[in-house]
């Protein structure tokens, strides 16, 4: 359940922050009068997320059993791919997604009523279509189809809460470090797909799609029951299985430990290491002899060399692209 909350709360707040700065700019540069094309996009997009949700799950309904695992596994894969992608972007560009945002809307403005509809459904609904899709594929791994609605639950609620905190943000009530935010939400939301995709792997080998079904790992389902507190735990934070496949295992650490690696190293880090390209190395040497050269000018002028003999010295080096050498004189 905390695993599927997590993902509400992550998506929709992502969501609930691209409504919060549509609106807020509209109100504050004075044109309410572009609310209703806004709310009626934001609407469009979310009905959009919903029918693309109820399609997946009545849809799949109707299929034989493999052909169910068959498309959990497969869009548990595409889910996946689109939530990293997400994650690292949002890592990436959320210092510039308010004046990003302004910038479109200044745009549909000058356009009329049809582009502000359709700036507001493009900014929310693709989220809204990743989240649909997320939490769908979390859901079925975390064992909905079997009776259990707690995964669908924690989902809405985490949602509940992300449009909560979105108003609470365009308020004015709320100011938390998003950065962080963003950044450790970001990590448990990259361990939490990884289950997912572990899962959905598994669910290709159920409808022999991969091999490798009967090639366990380990099981240690005495030692944790799927059923315990415990288990039930770890099955919602982590999708966590007693007796995953040796293919399962091994995708599953593929995946997280190179990706929290990169997500976790410094943006620009070639940067931190003080290396300088050689064009700042070569600026710095024609410095360097544009300095000494005034000097050596100064010491002519007082009759200890020629006039000539700084500019030649600073010519050469701007040729040479380094310091001067030789006697000074």
């Amino acid at each position: 359940m905390f695993g599927n909350y997590l993902i509400g709360l992550r998506e929709g707040l992502e969501a609930s922050l691209v409504v919060c700065i549509l609106v807020a700019y509209l109100v504050k540069t004075g044109h309410r009068e572009a609310l209703r094309p806004i709310w009626i996009g934001i609407s469009v997009a979310v009905l959009v997320a919903l029918g693309f949700g109820a399609g997946l799950e009545f849809g799949s309904q109707e299929m034989t059993f493999k052909a169910q695992e068959a498309l959990g596994g497969s869009l548990s894969v595409v889910a996946v791919c689109l939530v990293t992608w997400m994650v690292f972007w949002m890592r990436r560009t959320a210092r510039f997604l308010k004046s990003e945002l302004h910038g479109k809307l200044d745009a549909a403005l000058r356009l009329g009523t049809g582009a502000l509809v359709a700036t507001a459904f493009l900014a929310v609904g693709r989220e809204g279509l990743e989240t649909s899709l997320f939490v769908w594929t979390s859901v079925h791994a975390a064992g909905s189809d079997s009776g259990n609605t707690d995964p669908l639950i924690g989902a809405l609620l985490g949602l509940g809460t992300a449009v909560f905190l979105g108003w609470l943000f365009y308020r004015g009530a709320l100011k938390i470090n998003l950065a962080k935010f963003f950044t450790w939400t970001g990590a448990m939301l990259v361990v939490v797909a990884a289950g997912v995709l572990a899962y959905g792997v598994h669910d290709l080998q159920e409808a022999d799609f991969i091999p490798g079904i009967n090639s366990l790992a380990f099981d240690i389902s005495s030692t944790i029951a799927p059923d315990s507190w415990y288990g039930t735990v770890l099955k919602g934070v982590l999708n966590f299985q007693p007796d995953p496949t040796v293919l399962q295992v091994t995708v599953w650490a593929l995946y997280l430990i190179p990706t929290l690696a990169i997500f976790f190293a410094p943006v620009g880090f070639a940067k931190s290491l003080g290396a300088k390209k050689p064009a700042d190395v070569q600026g710095e040497g024609q410095k360097a002899v544009h300095e000494q050269g005034e000097s050596a000018d100064g010491r002519a002028r007082g009759g200890d060399r020629a006039d000539g003999d700084g500019e030649r010295l600073r010519d050469g080096a701007r040729r040479a692209g380094s310091s001067p050498v030789g006697d000074q004189g």
